[in-house]
């Protein structure tokens, strides 16, 4: 069985921060709207985060991301959890400095309700994220 897009509309998102404070134009849902005019922007600093709790126990097994060259992180770290545990780490995945869709960081098959995806290293030097696309593909349980 192929994996599924995990993220859906009941998903809750959290980020670090957004550029200026801005959600509207640069906040957290533009990395799920499929759009490629829009974005999640990070305000500047060190270790933006993405966290995203599930509506229900899922299996991750892949994650996309695209970012914009020159705002992307070059380690990034997956944690997940079940609902009511600690975060556990699960991976380093290294993207590229790139525009282009990034599909291929499979993560070892972990079962979990909850996601973070800490960007530890930025490739600007004031430390700032700019993300178009984030997905999260695997199986509902």
């Amino acid at each position: 069985m192929p994996p599924e897009p995990l993220i859906c509309a009941k998903t809750a998102t959290r980020v670090s921060s957004v550029l200026n404070r801005d959600g509207k134009q640069f906040g957290k849902q533009h990395m799920f709207d499929a759009s490629e005019e829009t974005c999640w922007n990070s305000d500047q600093g060190t270790c933006q985060w993405v966290t995203l709790d599930f509506p229900s126990t899922v299996k991750v097994s892949q994650l996309q991301v695209q970012f914009q060259g020159g705002f992307s992180s070059r380690l990034c770290t997956l944690e997940g959890c079940r609902a009511g545990e600690e975060l556990v780490k699960i991976s380093h995945l290294y993207p590229e400095d790139s525009n282009a869709m990034q599909i291929s960081f499979a993560v070892e098959e972990t079962v979990l309700d909850k996601l973070k995806i800490t960007f530890e290293s930025s490739t600007d030097f004031f430390g700032r994220i700019v993300v178009y696309h984030l997905g999260v593909l695997g199986e509902k349980l």
